[in-house]
């Protein structure tokens, strides 16, 4: 079929057919995959939670395999490949390179994800997300994975050749939109993911089957991470990008500096993948040289960069208000941004708990010494429910209030609960956090689905903080679920319920993006610099808050020090 293209009334953005059902299908079956991860997260937190210790044993670990592939790999991925066609086509304004391929790609992963899960519920593949060898799980279960993986490649493989399809055909002057070049980032960054996932999950799943005797422990936890954490780098460049499609829609804002943002995004693609090395730092395999050079040198290059993203985001926006006249005392930009808009503040709760919680948390567990303090403990969940699911999770819904309306043309339904919702979610997710690194910090096992060990020979007297801690987890954790859910009914009833919007006017031909090399070039000679006090506050308050927390860490090492 040939190519079409849908304008926006009310956007002005434009949506090539082919690409268009993509996004719509992409995101709908990540939908349908967090509705499942979120299903297996509440039976999680109430077996967690002390005072309820809701599943058995066996029946936990099935639930917590499900609920860590449903959420780190299946919903995210799914929501990913949707921002990937609409960063390159439709920012673009060009066709997709190769749709049969990129549909291929699409039910590879649903198979693939289908598969998986049939494998854990059945019974016999509870290894968890990082399915550690000697453990062994299904050979189905490897297969999807695999499936998935191979499913993601090729819907990467075709943004990059709708890049260059919107090269050749010159639907773009210049450099790539700042968007896009963080979705580029991006895709980078998830073909290093993928290719060292498929060149451990191959052998694994051929040991699986018989065909290969024995797996190395310590070979297959160094390849994983570099699937386990660096799909958690896609994340993070997928969701720094929505920060800033988020601020120029919102606001027109337009970053303090392109050369700096896209620096910060090369950061990412030369050093983020090295902190995949902190989940190692107490394996006795890794020499004590390589372990510091990866968690300390080189890793604080991405540290950096993220430390840019977070700098230049609100920035932009504060830079934008400012010439909108809101310009009384440091915070008056902020005060009067639009706090009922969905959107805005989805994305700004995203942005300050990925920054103060999930950064300052991610820089002290990948700091080799403070690492034995945490390692293997609750706080390890608690460090990645404040990025991943706050940081990326949060800002994707966000984007979603205004995709609805233009992709799906649908308006949303309830809109006080679509003001709320963010707020919901976000604060109780990362309160969660919190509570978490905090019994993590106690010592409190990240996996262990009974905390007290009860029936054990030897008994430990936890202190009643701990406990605490954990019946906090349980309350902020349901809370967090249900802010979820509300999203999912906000969004499914919307789809189903919402009044039809107008499509706008559909062509034969893409409308090239306006060239707007002139304005840029005047903006970046400085004729529109406006000063923001009020971010570098926010900034500073952020390193006071690190420096703190540092040195609180290293305080609580020196007294385990004290035991030899």
């Amino acid at each position: 079929m040939a190519s079409t293209y849908r304008t926006c009334p009310v956007s002005g953005l434009q949506f090539e057919n082919h690409a268009e059902k993509l996004m719509r299908w992409n995101a709908v079956a990540g939908v349908l995959w967090l509705l499942v991860g979120g299903i297996t997260a509440l039976l999680v937190i109430l077996t967690r939670w002390p005072a309820i210790k809701l599943l058995p044993a066996d029946q936990f670990y099935l639930i917590l395999t499900a609920h860590g592939i449903d959420m780190l790999i299946l919903w995210i991925l799914f929501f990913e490949m949707a921002v990937l066609y609409f960063a390159s086509s439709t920012l673009l304004r060009c066709r997709l390179a190769a749709p049969r391929i990129a549909w291929l790609g699409f039910w590879l992963m649903a198979i693939g994800g289908i598969v998986t899960n049939i494998a854990i519920f059945q019974g016999e593949s509870s290894v968890m997300f990082t399915s550690y060898v000697p453990m062994q799980a299904a050979p189905h279960f490897y297969l999807g994975i695999i499936l998935v993986a191979v499913g993601a490649l090729l819907g990467v493989a075709v943004f990059f050749g709708t890049l260059v399809v919107a090269k050749r055909d010159r639907t773009y002057q210049g450099s790539l939109p700042l968007v896009t070049f963080g979705a580029l980032t991006a895709a980078i960054i998830a073909t290093f993911t993928i290719l060292a996932g498929a060149g451990i999950l191959l052998p694994t799943f051929l040991w699986s089957v018989g065909l290969i005797k024995e797996i190395d422990a310590q070979l297959y936890r160094m390849v994983w991470w570099g699937l386990g954490h660096s799909s958690q780098q896609i994340n993070v460049a997928a969701h720094v990008s929505v920060w800033y499609l988020t601020a120029a829609v919102i606001f027109g804002a337009k970053p303090l500096s392109e050369k700096v943002s896209r620096f910060a995004f090369l950061l990412y693609i030369l050093f983020l993948q090295l902190a995949s090395a902190h989940h190692l730092l107490s394996d006795p395999g890794m020499s004590a040289e390589w372990k510091v050079l990866n968690t300390s040198y080189f890793m604080y290059f991405a540290v950096m960069a993220s430390m840019i993203h977070g700098f230049t985001v609100p920035g932009a926006i504060e830079a934008a208000q400012r010439r909108k006249g809101y310009t009384n005392g440091l915070f008056e930009w902020l005060r009067k941004a639009p706090w009922g808009n969905p959107v805005f503040s989805g994305m700004f709760i995203s942005l300050v708990s990925f920054g103060f919680l999930g950064g300052i948390s991610g820089v002290v567990l990948g700091t080799e010494q403070i690492n034995m303090l945490m390692h293997n403990t609750f706080y390890v969940p608690g460090h990645f429910h404040t990025t991943v699911v706050t940081g990326t999770t949060l800002a994707f819904m966000a984007i979603t209030y205004l995709l609805v309306p233009v992709l799906f043309q649908r308006q949303m339904i309830l809109p006080k609960l679509c003001q709320i919702q963010p707020y919901l979610f976000g604060i109780s997710m990362s309160v969660l956090g919190l509570v978490m690194m905090g019994a993590g910090t106690l010592g409190v096992s990240r996996r262990h689905w009974d905390m007290a060990f009860s029936g054990a020979p030897f008994q430990y007297e936890w202190p009643g903080a701990a406990y605490l801690m954990m019946g906090f987890t349980g309350i902020f954790g349901v809370l967090a679920v249900i802010g979820g859910g509300l999203w999912i009914l906000l969004v499914v009833g919307s789809l189903l319920f919402g009044k039809k919007l107008d499509g706008g006017k559909v062509s034969t031909r893409p409308t090239p993006i306006p060239d707007q090399s002139q304005a840029a070039s005047a903006v970046a000679h400085g004729s529109e610099h406006v000063g923001v006090p009020g971010t570098v506050v926010l900034a500073l308050l952020l390193f006071v808050c690190f420096v703190l927390y540092y040195f609180v860490n290293w305080k609580y090492l020196s007294e385990v020090w004290l035991l030899s």
